[in-house]
């Protein structure tokens, strides 16, 4: 059920409030009703209202305070002005200070609903705006980050003294470390988290589009350009860009890039008017930029302009204390989206997972979870229910968890009898040869295993 819009209705009038309250309550809205700025006061106090309708000359103050208090308490409210002594220049006055709209007596009811219609819905867009950034400010507290090792602990502690500052940062790292999640935490947690965060993956934008996205164009620039269009910095200007894969960028535009971070101002594409902007920049790489200005590839005074802040973040492999915790999340996750019970992982299971390398990072741990929530029936994670890969790797990989050396050889000599035992239709005289072994050695140890015969 729609809720009904709040409002507040105030004038003098006893019989101008009460008709216009009677086609506002007609019209499906909660109106209240009040004679003066007191009475207007009292309510306030009490209650929220997404409008409030006032009249501008009122016993005891006028519309305009009433509206100036409003928008100190309660800036998503719209206010509009209702005034028998209409001027341009109380009009301007008004808007200046907040006002949604100005409307003078005698009422136009139909202008009035199609007013407070529009007003509803700058409300509405306004109230889920606020919503939206609030649940992505939530979402990426430094306390929702699963990070408890030591080495993300450091990066947790830069991170905080990061968002103190306004400086630019390049973050460093391997594909799939959760490069972009920083940079949102650095934005969500920071003095710009109100304005937007733009996102610019530079490495999957073609070359001869990436500068327009950048910096946007005029109509007429290039073929198809039949119209103004900003671009990603303007688009985020007071906020945040974030630029990953900066280190494919191509040498042309890195050069573009420099004068945007010198002269803070940009131009776009088929212009020569330069637009001011405030943007902070947060740049990612899995490159090596030191390495790739030796090469000639990355301009060096870009590099060291975007490195005020480097931030590494080391791969999945180096802290291995996540992994578990990183995999529940998970879990947690998928079961939820496909909508079946909580998993759980088998103490083997864990090993292996602590075992493997990682080399897709955190991104690649993710992907095999909801492989598995997808694929396993039951309800525990088991060996077996893990990609091949990651289970022959745990077998071969020592941790400081230590490793069972029998347990360990008996799963290869077991995964290597199936192997052969398979490629020989089930013969196992010739999968013993091709294991080089007798075939009384090879049911020996078949037995041993516990595989059947």
């Amino acid at each position: 059920m729609k809720e009904r819009t709040r409002i507040l209705l105030i004038d003098d009038e006893e019989s101008g409030r009460e008709a216009l309250t009677l086609i506002l309550r007609n019209a499906g809205h909660h109106v209240t009703g009040a004679a003066s700025g007191r009475e207007a006061a009292q309510h306030l106090a009490r209650d929220k209202f997404d409008i409030i309708i006032t009249d501008l000359f009122l016993p005891d103050t006028n519309g305009i305070d009433i509206l100036k208090d409003v928008k100190n308490d309660s800036p998503l409210t719209e206010v509009i002005l209702i005034t028998g002594h209409a001027s341009a220049e109380t009009a301007v006055r008004a808007m200046k200070e907040g006002a949604y709209d100005y409307i003078t007596k005698p009422l136009n009811v139909d202008e009035l609903r199609i007013i407070i219609a529009k007003a509803v819905e700058k409300h509405q867009l306004l109230s889920e705006n606020v919503y939206l950034r609030k649940q992505l400010r939530d979402k990426f507290e430094f306390a929702n980050i699963i990070g408890a090792s030591p080495s993300m602990q450091q990066v947790f502690a830069l991170m905080k003294r990061i968002v103190k500052t306004d400086s630019t940062v390049l973050i460093a790292g391997e594909s799939g470390t959760g490069k972009e999640i920083v940079a949102k935490a650095i934005h969500f947690n920071g003095s710009r988290r109100d304005r937007p965060f733009i996102a610019v993956h530079c490495g999957a934008i073609p070359e001869n589009l990436l500068e327009s996205e950048l910096f946007g164009y005029v109509k007429g620039a290039f073929t198809g350009a039949v119209r103004d269009k900003i671009g990603k910095f303007e688009a985020a200007n007071g906020g945040t860009i974030f630029l990953d894969e900066i280190g494919t960028m191509p040498l042309q535009l890195q050069t573009k890039l420099l004068r945007v971070l010198q002269e803070q101002e940009v131009e776009r594409v088929g212009s020569t008017r330069p637009i001011k902007i405030d943007v902070r920049i947060i740049s990612a790489t899995n490159l090596d930029l030191a390495e790739e200005v030796k090469k000639g590839t990355f301009r060096e005074d870009l590099y060291y302009r975007l490195n005020v802040i480097p931030l590494g973040l080391p791969p999945l492999r180096d802290r291995v204390e996540d992994i578990l915790p990183l995999a529940k999340h998970f879990l947690a996750k998928y079961c939820k989206e496909m909508q079946r019970r909580r998993m759980t992982l088998a103490t083997e299971a864990v090993e292996a997972l602590e075992g493997y390398r990682w080399g897709g990072n955190v991104r690649e741990l993710e992907n095999v979870m909801e492989r598995v929530v997808a694929l396993t029936e039951a309800d525990t994670i088991t060996l077996h229910d893990l990609p091949p890969n990651i289970r022959e790797e745990s077998l071969t990989r020592v941790t400081e968890r230590g490793v069972d050396l029998v347990k360990v050889i008996a799963e290869i000599e077991r995964s290597m009898i199936t192997d052969a035992l398979a490629l020989t239709d089930g013969v196992k005289a010739r999968a013993a040869a091709l294991l080089n072994l007798n075939r009384t050695t090879l049911v020996e140890k078949m037995r041993r295993l516990g595989m059947p015969l």
